[in-house]
């Protein structure tokens, strides 16, 4: 979710990028000749194996066939992929240049093949022309806060168009496929509740969660008879999720408190963290495995749900800057679960004791999600900014609150 006014709506027209909030998509960059004619040669020889068709205006298509890349300006999809790489490719699809029918199907081909695209002299030469984080994303605790609020408190209501009732914003676990979107919440307790079991959270416990997104695994552990105390730097879920467990009357087991994880005290006989490790960094993967050590009473267990990729994908973009890093999370960096199993065990006295792996429910909690929002993205709020590049902290929604009033989980 970016600081930016999104301009392409489900079912709406493209409008021009307002250059004072998105300036890198309202101009093309400026880009040689030669770099421009070479990158459109790698281009087109990078797609003419793949299983999709490329059809670039005026100059044909290549490609084995499969789901349509439509480019409609091939020379300013070439001077943005030419000068910002991934970056440039996503800003080229937010100004128009080109699209895609399928958008799905289009990048479901382009990862799978990920490491083919670029030839692997240019892959050894990445650190050289890959765009780097810039300094002010890494993840100390005030970049940590900034980045996090530029993803999170854009608004409770823009999340809640997408999300199912629970307002839990990662991966649910299904009983089977395909997953329906009125079974969507109770796959999500599915997960909640299998996480807390691993974690053996029950009567009494003493629970420590990194990460509270909108309340509900607090809510869930709650009810057991835990004790928790919910860690979050987002404003907007900390102020919502405190609304939620006082409508429930279980606020005086539940703290929600605005705290980095390097700012905890006390002793837990748990901690669970969910999909938080992304927003972590690599450089301070070890910092959060020691507060995750450093939390946990001898005995205790930690439960951990993470975004993972394959560790040597991890090693070739661990100090990339991706369009997905500038528009969506900032300062977000997927660990391999050999880097979580790595630093663990080189920095605390944790040892992994299981590991499950569920990443086709991911795909379909993502496709879920795809499909309510664009149902329903027309009603997307539009923040108004307080200087450009910038967008006000809206006001809290009371709606959501009004929502789950009285229910219990």
């Amino acid at each position: 979710m970016t600081t930016a006014e999104p301009r392409i709506v489900p079912g709406g027209p493209i409008a021009p990028a307002d250059p004072a909030r998105w300036p890198d998509v309202a101009a093309v960059p400026a880009s040689s000749p030669l770099r421009t004619a070479v990158t459109s040669a790698l281009v087109r020889r990078a797609l003419r194996e793949l299983p999709l068709r490329a059809r670039f205006a005026g100059s044909g298509t290549v490609g084995l066939g499969g789901p349509l890349l439509d480019v409609r300006d091939p020379a300013a999809f070439h001077a943005r992929v030419g000068t910002a790489g991934l970056v440039g490719f996503g800003e080229s699809y937010m100004a128009g240049e080109w699209d895609a029918p399928d958008l799905v199907g289009a990048l479901t081909v382009l990862a799978a093949h990920a490491a083919e695209l670029i030839p692997a002299p240019l892959q050894r030469l990445r650190g050289l022309w890959a765009p780097r984080q810039p300094h002010e994303e890494r993840n100390t605790p005030e970049g940590s806060r900034t980045n996090i609020s530029r993803h999170y408190d854009l608004s409770n209501d823009l999340f809640a168009l997408f999300l199912d009732d629970t307002l839990t914003y990662s991966s649910a676990v299904f009983r089977g496929f395909p997953a329906h979107g009125d079974r969507l919440a109770a796959a999500q307790h599915r997960k909640i509740d299998r996480l807390l079991d691993l974690a053996e959270v029950g009567e009494g416990t003493r629970l420590l969660e990194i990460g509270t997104g909108w309340g509900e695994l607090a809510l869930r552990a709650a009810a057991r008879g835990a004790h928790v105390t919910s860690l979050t730097l987002s404003r907007e879920q900390r102020d919502l999720a405190r609304d939620r467990i006082r409508a429930a009357g279980l606020d005086q087991r539940v703290s929600v408190e605005l705290c980095d994880y390097r700012e905890a005290r006390g002793e837990y006989d748990a901690v669970v963290s969910v999909e938080m490790i992304e927003a972590v960094g690599a450089e301070f993967w070890p910092v959060y495995f020691r507060a995750l050590d450093q939390r946990l009473a001898p005995g205790g267990r930690v439960a951990l749900q993470a975004i993972t990729m394959p560790h040597d994908r991890m090693l070739a973009t661990r100090d990339t800057f991706t369009w997905i890093h500038k528009y969506v999370f900032p300062g977000g960096r997927i660990p391999s679960t050999r880097a979580i199993e790595d630093t663990a065990r080189d920095h605390t006295r944790l040892r992994l004791a299981r590991r499950d792996a569920f990443g086709a429910h991911y795909a379909e909690t993502l496709r879920l999600w795809r499909e309510r929002f664009t149902e329903r993205g027309r009603r997307l709020p539009r923040p108004v900014p307080d200087r450009p590049g910038r967008t006000a902290r809206p006001r809290r929604p009371r709606r959501l609150v009004r929502r789950v009033r009285g229910r219990r989980p």
